[in-house]
């Protein structure tokens, strides 16, 4: 039986391994393809995909499957779980992988796309640019079909000949910079905000005017420390919730 190949990721050894290969497998199991194949490599396979030990290896596994994304059979072995859905709040611990995960495992709409001015709000992150290629996408549960956020990224223009729409319809814009464009990111900074839904998003995200959503700005850097890309996404405040740890060490 063929199993389901994982993407790669290089580790940070400042944070703790187990959650790095949870996330970097998460991400690669929501952002599948609908034809890949639902069994995954033996725990010994994948600890030496991602260079890590078996008992790294399970606790990983444990994380995925007490969400509901896999389940583990003895003597069958680990299969992901076609119907999972993604409930469960993302707990950030300064993984890009991690923000890749939170951002995939959902229907995508390309809603619009082009070239413009860069709007004041974020001309302190692209100073030296007049202009920048946005994207504005709607991601809706795959099992329901319900709206849960909608996203607007603002990208370095000279990014944009590099970027295949198809792939963003698939894939965050984060990993299409890291893995597809081939960019190299240095760290990403979030802000989270309580806001109240505007017109344009309660239409799309099917809620009253004024409902609660969770309003996130994330901006991409590169190792320059200049910003790559500026995403700004409103999540259905009944649908998400983020959970942050740090690390004292």
């Amino acid at each position: 039986m063929t199993s389901f190949a994982p993407d790669s990721i290089v580790l940070n050894r400042k944070l703790p391994l187990w959650y790095q290969v949870s996330q970097s497998l998460r991400a690669s199991i929501l952002g599948r393809s609908p034809d890949d194949p639902l069994r995954l490599p033996t725990e010994e396979q994948l600890a030496g995909h991602y260079g890590v030990s078996v008992l790294t290896m399970r606790q990983a596994l444990k994380e995925l499957e007490d969400e509901g994304l896999i389940t583990r059979h003895r003597r069958r072995g680990t299969f992901i779980e076609p119907d999972a859905r993604r409930g469960a709040p993302v707990r950030l611990l300064g993984s890009v992988d991690a923000i890749v995960a939170q951002q995939s495992g959902m229907t995508t709409e390309l809603l619009d796309h082009g070239t413009v001015p860069v709007p004041s709000a974020l001309a302190e992150h692209f100073p030296d640019a007049r202009t920048v290629a946005t994207y504005h996408r709607l991601r809706c549960d795959e099992k329901t079909g319900e709206p849960t956020n909608h996203a607007r990224n603002y990208i370095r223009a000279d990014l944009a000949d590099r970027v295949d729409l198809d792939d963003l319809v698939r894939w965050p814009m984060t990993k299409v910079l890291r893995d597809v464009v081939g960019v190299r990111i240095s760290r990403i900074t979030d802000t989270v905000e309580a806001r109240l839904a505007d017109p344009e998003t309660a239409r799309l995200l099917q809620v009253p005017l004024l409902s609660p959503i969770l309003h996130y700005t994330g901006i991409t850097y590169d190792e320059d420390g200049q910003a790559l890309d500026v995403a700004v996404i409103h999540y259905r405040g009944d649908r998400f919730s983020f959970t942050v740890t740090l690390d004292a060490h």
